[in-house]
């Protein structure tokens, strides 16, 4: 005899409440691990050594363009986005390079996230049509069992 499951939470098998918790704990670990990151990076920088555009004013010399092979090799800027401008400090007067993120890496990444939304659009609403149609035949079976037991 199947069990009326009117508790939703009480009908969930211990395979779906596995899937649920690695999920949510892989977008936990995405969110809180990069903003971990994020602030170790920004942590590790001594004030004897930052960069004249952080503690100053500033003019941007060249816009934001992408890194050459050789920036890429020789300019740490070039390392975390690829992309990297030189700007002028006001008071010091020196030239340096400062990361930055481009337009076009931003379109992308961009379109790369909604292409990704879409697809798991179509992956859960083919997962949903699917469990409906299954609710529903389990249903017509138990109305056709009951049908024919009177």
């Amino acid at each position: 005899m199947e069990s009326d499951c009117r508790i939703p939470m009480s009908c969930l098998r211990p395979r779906v409440l596995i899937l649920h918790a690695l999920f949510w704990g892989f977008v936990c670990l995405r969110v809180f691990g990069s903003a971990i990151l994020g602030e170790e990076k920004h942590t590790v920088t001594k004030a004897g050594t930052m960069p004249c555009w952080q503690v100053e004013e500033f003019v941007v010399a060249t816009e934001c363009t992408l890194c050459s092979a050789f920036q890429t090799k020789t300019l740490t800027a070039c390392i975390q986005t690829g992309y990297v401008e030189r700007i002028n400090c006001t008071k010091s007067n020196k030239d340096e390079y400062k990361s930055c993120r481009s337009a076009v890496m931003e379109e992308h990444l961009f379109w790369k996230f909604e292409g990704a939304m879409l697809g798991l659009t179509v992956v859960f609403t083919i997962v949903v049509i699917g469990r409906q149609r299954s609710l529903d035949r389990q249903a017509a079976e138990k109305v056709r069992r009951q049908i024919e037991s009177i």
